[in-house]
């Protein structure tokens, strides 16, 4: 089924939550409050920067072992890991925002944001997993994934399970269930020895670490992501989708690329969070819409040039934004998969070169886009609405990755 088919109840319903949350907020007056804080990167120094979004006031830097490659936000906000791969190490940051769900209204919690003072040391960290109040970190060199419990982390342990791969492997491990979908490399491949062996596919272990059933190909896996019960992955074959099933092992079913679409492959991946699709990258100059369950589940999205960077947005569900080398920013309706609105926001940034090279990168701020502007020193704020810059909050640096932490709720 389309997403087109089914978004008209899908938007009845976000409309009820909003009017609902509309007159929560009027009962509860000036006990309402929201906030929005910005976490981003130096591309050359080993430091994470704290913003207030709103006045764009430093709140605090936080220093790391190195170069924070990878930035991840739990599912709450409450705690960011800041993974360092070349330095063996994640650090853990609070937020200082804590949301909590009441049914009919939510609650907001604010406090100054700190660096905790766990230090969670691993051979090559590089990607985290956000699961409920879980973060899955996976160790490569050490073919480990270590989940860590965020409560208890900013209660400052680090007690841990661990799920393991076959071998050393560039991996991920996904909860679903009572199983983990773990990366699986390739033993039969021939490889340096200071090489770690290429990806295979994906197997799952089951609540004592023990394999269930035979490896699922995806050949070459990289970028995962998951979207209304169902857990993506990119192949060079396909997309995997993995979904759970009642009493029994969860269920793969691979996605072909289409004989029709371009050279390229998915290797990177965004999950619909209220409705169930996937966005992707494909080549340089392309995304691509993924639907599970369609006839035809890829929908092409040519662009004008080479992609830099893409995200969601978590409240305008049917809306993507896309930054591209020429210094643009594009909101892309997911529905009709058109370009719909187009801004210049940077001078050009080119794709060519080496992959830490300073670039922007994208976050959502409730009704408003940041975008890291390394070489001006800024991180430059675009309305949803108007699709016009509307402010800039200085960093100095190589300001690069960025995280959005934020909401709004009621302060008792």
């Amino acid at each position: 089924m389309r997403l087109e088919k089914h978004v008209s109840g899908l938007m009845a319903g976000v409309l009820s939550c909003a009017l609902l949350a509309g007159a929560v907020s009027a009962k509860a007056d000036e006990g309402t409050k929201e906030a929005w804080r910005l976490f981003v990167t130096d591309q050359e120094k080993g430091q994470v920067t704290a913003i207030n979004a709103a006045d764009g006031k430093i709140l605090d830097v936080f220093p790391t072992s190195g170069y924070v490659t990878h930035l991840v936000p739990s599912e709450s906000g409450s705690t960011l890991f800041a993974v360092q791969m070349d330095h063996d190490m994640v650090h853990v940051i609070n937020s200082g925002i804590k949301l909590s769900d009441h049914g009919d209204h939510g609650d907001i919690e604010i406090e100054e944001p700190s660096l905790l003072s766990v230090e969670l040391a691993g051979k090559r960290p590089i990607h985290v997993v956000p699961h409920g109040k879980q973060m899955i970190q996976f160790y490569d060199r050490e073919g480990v994934a270590r989940i860590y419990d965020e409560d208890s982390l900013l209660e400052g342990k680090t007690d841990h399970e661990e799920y393991r791969s076959t071998a050393p492997v560039h991996g991920v491990a996904v909860p679903m269930g009572d199983y983990m979908l773990m990366a699986e490399p390739d033993l039969q491949a021939e490889t340096k020895p200071e090489d770690l062996p290429p990806l295979l596919g994906v197997s799952v272990l089951d609540k004592d670490g023990k394999r269930v059933g035979e490896t699922e190909t995806c050949s070459g896996l990289h970028g995962e992501a998951s979207s209304a019960g169902i857990v993506a992955f990119g192949c060079a074959e396909g997309v995997l989708l993995a979904e759970a099933q009642r009493g029994a092992t969860p269920k793969f079913t691979m996605l072909a690329y289409d004989e029709a679409m371009p050279e390229g492959r998915v290797g990177t991946l965004l999950g619909g969070k209220a409705m169930q699709f996937f966005l992707g990258n494909y080549g340089g100059d392309h995304v691509v819409v993924i639907e599970p369950g369609s006839d035809k589940p890829y929908r092409m999205v040519k662009l004008p040039v080479r992609r830099v960077d893409f995200t969601l947005d978590p409240e305008h569900v049917t809306t993507a934004y896309i930054f591209t080398e020429d210094g643009k920013l594009h909101a892309l309706d997911i529905l009709s998969g058109e370009i719909t609105r187009t801004v210049s926001v940077t001078g050009p940034y080119s794709k060519d070169g080496h992959w830490r090279d300073p670039r922007p990168r994208l976050a959502v701020i409730g009704d408003e886009i940041a975008i890291t502007d390394p070489n001006a020193e800024l991180v430059r704020v675009v309305s949803t609405e108007s699709f016009k810059e509307v402010r800039t909050i200085p960093v100095k640096g190589l300001p690069f990755n960025i995280r959005a932490v934020g909401g709004s709720g009621m302060s008792h």
